[in-house]
């Protein structure tokens, strides 16, 4: 017989949320277990941009991005790593054709500062002056004194770390072959034989995920995309913050962030397919040279670079681009964590410390009714 294991917690998925989540959940003496089934952190949570960023978010989310900000600052401190975090700002762009635009930048500035962002519109010679290198297409930005970006390479794997020192079982490469609940504990069975027990779990599978909350009757149409990613040869280190296009056309939404080694990572433009069956995003070359062309349209002065390397992750997204987080609306015990849809970097931190707190205390402060699963609950029709 296979040998049953307990535990206090259950989390499938080892990116940043599960991670995350995890690490928080030992702080509170809670014995967890993680599945990943390749590496911690190897799709989303990993090949992402890794913008560190508040502002362009629905309203709803900055309380918890702003949790999640507080958490980015503290890194180090926190998880005994340096996550390449760097508080530089954050701009994002706003194209001449567009000049509505503007106006948006301004309301959402209006609407955010009670929220706890401040944000500040350049235009004209303002921004020109401390943006020289800017195409003669940009007509404004948003700027964002207190964001910024990190390497997502490095963050759920310093979380995964920080949560085996608390105590956590961190278990890579293995399949999941179901997850059910008995009435009192649920239950996880691996390929491999063994089985884990526990009170409480967490789906945080990325694209994964659907499957697994489906067979909890609350199935959620994700679609998977791949972002279109790419890194340049190093220059010398001259722009700071994280930058990037806000725009309705897809092909035009660039951005950029350059690292203290010089290079320049762009991301952005048209996404292209994955599957989660093969655990695979290929690049499509002609979403590359889409990429290319927006970025030299915002700065031309990245016409003489070079590309390095490019590369994709499978990502996941909601049919409203909206992240499921918080508890079953159907089986107590079993809570979510996936479905970022693009977004979900900075948040994530923030995701796994509200999660565990509604772990181990029942509650939290933070709203979660925006992401409840509930919403895509298909309505029971009257006879």
């Amino acid at each position: 017989m296979s040998r049953v294991h307990g535990s206090d917690v259950l989390i499938v998925g080892g990116g940043m949320v599960g991670t995350a989540t995890a690490f928080f959940l030992t702080q509170r003496g809670q014995r967890v277990t993680l599945f990943e089934q390749q590496l911690v952190g190897q799709q989303a949570s990993g090949t992402n941009f890794g913008n560190v960023r508040r502002q362009g978010r629905p309203l709803f989310e900055l309380p918890m991005a702003n949790r999640a900000s507080a958490i980015w600052r503290r890194m180090p401190e926190l998880v005994g790593s340096d996550v390449e975090y760097l508080q530089r700002g954050h701009l994002r762009i706003c194209y001449r054709d567009r000049p509505d635009y503007l106006e948006r930048f301004a309301t959402y500035a209006a609407e955010a500062a009670p929220l706890g962002l401040s944000l500040e519109i350049l235009e004209g010679a303002a921004l020109r002056s401390r943006f020289p290198f800017f195409g003669p297409e940009v007509l404004a930005g948003s700027w964002s004194a207190e964001d910024g970006h990190a390497n997502p390479r490095l963050a759920a794997p310093a979380f995964a770390r920080a949560a085996a020192r608390g105590g956590a079982t961190i278990l890579e490469q293995v399949e999941v072959l179901a997850a059910v609940h008995d009435g009192a504990q649920f239950e996880v069975n691996l390929a491999e034989g063994s089985r884990w027990r526990a009170p409480a779990l967490l789906i945080a599978a990325g694209a994964w995920s659907a499957p697994l909350a489906a067979a909890f009757g609350e199935p959620v149409a994700l679609v998977t995309r791949a972002p279109t990613m790419s890194v340049t040869e190093p220059v010398p280190y001259a722009i700071e913050p994280s930058i990037g296009v806000s725009t309705p056309v897809e092909q035009e939404s660039v951005y950029f962030r350059q690292i203290p080694r010089g290079n320049v990572i762009i991301g952005g433009s048209t996404r292209g397919p994955s599957w989660t069956d093969a655990r695979r995003a290929p690049v499509v070359p002609e979403n590359t040279l889409s990429q290319l062309r927006q970025i030299r349209r915002l700065v031309p002065g990245f016409g003489v670079l070079q590309l390095i390397r490019v590369w994709s992750g499978v990502e996941s997204y909601t049919p409203d681009d909206t992240p499921v987080i918080g508890a079953s609306a159907r089986v107590p015990g079993l809570f979510y964590g996936f479905g970022f849809s693009g977004s979900g970097f900075q948040l994530s931190p923030g995701a796994g410390q509200t999660l565990a707190e509604l772990i181990a205390t029942g509650s939290t402060p933070i709203d979660l009714r925006p992401y409840s699963i509930q919403r895509f609950a298909t309505p029971v029709k009257e006879r």
